[in-house]
C-alpha cells in the first residue's frame, strides 16, 4: 500500500539591513576679541630752582666798583678829607699861636707838612670769599599719573552645529517560502 508523502520545504526569509551611518560635525568659530590700551594721563609740573649770586662786595674787594659806588666814596672822601685838612690847619694856627712862648714851631710844622707818612706793608687777598651772598630756593618737581582701565569687548561665538542622522533601511534578501509536495 502506498501512502501519500507530504513533502514540505521551507525556506527561512532572511531580512538584510542597510545603514548608513549619521554624521555630526561641531564647530566654534573663535570669538572676536578687541582690546584697547588707552595711554595713562601723565602730568608734569616743575618750579625751577633759583639760585641768586650776589658778587657786589667781592667786585668792590677787586675794585670793580659801579660809576655810582665810585661817585659815593669819591664824594665821601672828599667830604673827610677836607674836614681833616680844616682841623689840621686849626692845630697849626693854635700852634703857631704859641711862638711867643719860645717853641719852635715853625721847625715843626715844616717836618709835618714836608714828610710822608710811612705805609705799611700787609698782605691781602682779595677778594674775600666770605663776603659772596648766595641765596638758593630750591625747585619742585611733581609728576602725577593717572593709569587708564583696559578696554576688552569680546564677542561670543555660537557654535555651528551640523547632524544629518542616520538610516536604517531593511530588504528581503530572501523571501520566506514554503513548498508543500504530495507524493503518491
Amino acid at each position: 500500500m502506498n501512502i501519500p508523502q507530504l513533502q514540505i520545504t521551507t525556506v527561512r526569509g532572511t531580512l538584510g539591513l542597510k545603514t548608513t551611518p549619521g554624521t555630526q560635525e561641531i564647530e566654534q568659530p573663535r570669538a572676536i576679541l578687541s582690546q584697547q590700551q588707552p595711554a595713562a594721563i601723565l602730568k608734569i609740573s616743575t618750579i625751577k630752582p633759583e639760585l641768586s649770586i650776589d658778587t657786589t662786595e667781592v667786585r668792590a674787594d677787586l675794585d670793580l666798583k659801579s660809576v655810582f659806588k665810585r661817585t659815593e666814596e669819591f664824594a665821601q672822601q672828599g667830604i673827610q678829607d677836607g674836614m681833616e685838612g680844616i682841623a689840621r690847619r686849626a692845630k697849626q694856627g693854635r700852634e703857631l699861636s704859641n711862638i711867643a712862648n719860645g717853641h719852635n714851631v715853625i721847625r715843626q710844622l715844616a717836618i709835618e707838612n714836608g714828610s710822608r707818612s710811612k705805609k705799611s706793608l700787609g698782605i691781602k687777598f682779595i677778594p674775600n670769599p666770605m663776603k659772596l651772598q648766595l641765596s638758593i630756593q630750591p625747585g619742585t618737581l611733581e609728576i602725577n599719573v593717572e593709569p587708564q582701565k583696559p578696554i576688552n569687548d569680546v564677542t561670543i561665538q555660537k557654535p555651528v552645529h551640523r547632524y544629518t542622522p542616520g538610516k536604517v533601511t531593511g530588504e528581503m534578501e530572501q523571501w520566506p517560502s514554503i513548498k508543500i509536495d504530495v507524493k503518491w
